[in-house]
């Protein structure tokens, strides 16, 4: 039976959960220790907490699955902070490489009220500003900007990693989510898109393996994200 309210410390738990499942990635605690930069057995008390809660469960192998009660929590938290996002960004003028830490702070204290009139500030707003969509369930699918071939025509549809240290790099490299161009480079040291007035944006391979996008041609889909979860200082952002 799930607990009626949910905790802050819960509510991160839920979040990071549901970045490995959205990614396609495995729900599990070594992954949520490495996306959260966390020891073991705190990840391993805090699972067994939302175990006990009624948010998720865990079969014979510890792969964990969210209960009904604990996927209505986790996209609600998620299409909150992207809700956030979006309003910091359009509406209060907040750079998109800054939003991302601004909205964990004031995504646990938002009354519904609050909520309902960032919607309506945001307008016709789908997507955060790096590209996650704000109605969780209607994410498109897209491939690594690291995987195309050189000579594809590219649209940018998110990044996958938010840490701000990664969106700072990102900002800086030009690469933004509808951006559209030309795969001219990729080899072992750079991944370069040409926008149609000339600019070049260039990322480390590894980066642009958390870039997901719409190719032409595309190569076949996989999981966008590298083996190493962590590429921020600090935390894997959501």
């Amino acid at each position: 039976m799930s607990s009626d309210t949910v905790t802050v410390a819960e509510e991160e738990y839920l979040q990071t959960l549901f970045w490995l499942y959205e990614a396609g990635l495995p729900m599990t605690g070594a992954n949520i220790a490495r996306a959260m930069q966390l020891s073991a057995p705190t990840v391993h008390e805090m699972v067994g907490r939302l175990e006990r809660d009624g948010y998720i469960t865990r079969d014979s192998s510890k792969a964990i699955s969210f209960t009904e009660s604990g996927l209505v929590h986790a996209t609600d938290i998620v299409s909150r902070h992207r809700l956030i996002e979006r309003y910091l960004t359009d509406v209060v003028g907040v750079p998109w490489d800054d939003v991302h830490e601004e909205a964990e702070r004031l995504e646990h204290a938002m009354s519904p009220r609050f909520e309902a009139y960032m919607k309506r500030a945001i307008g016709d707003a789908k997507t955060c500003p790096h590209g996650h969509p704000i109605e969780v369930r209607t994410r498109v699918d897209g491939v690594p900007l690291a995987d195309v071939s050189i000579g594809a025509k590219v649209r940018i549809l998110r990044f996958e990693n938010e840490a701000e240290d990664l969106l700072h790099y990102l900002k800086r490299s030009g690469l933004e989510p509808d951006l559209e161009g030309t795969l001219v480079v990729s080899d072992a040291e750079e991944v370069v898109v040409e926008t149609p007035d000339g600019t070049r944006c260039t990322v480390t391979p590894s980066v642009g393996a958390t870039v997901s996008v719409v190719a032409d041609p595309s190569p076949p889909p996989r999981v966008t994200l590298p083996e190493a979860l962590v590429l921020g200082k600090d935390r894997y952002g959501r």
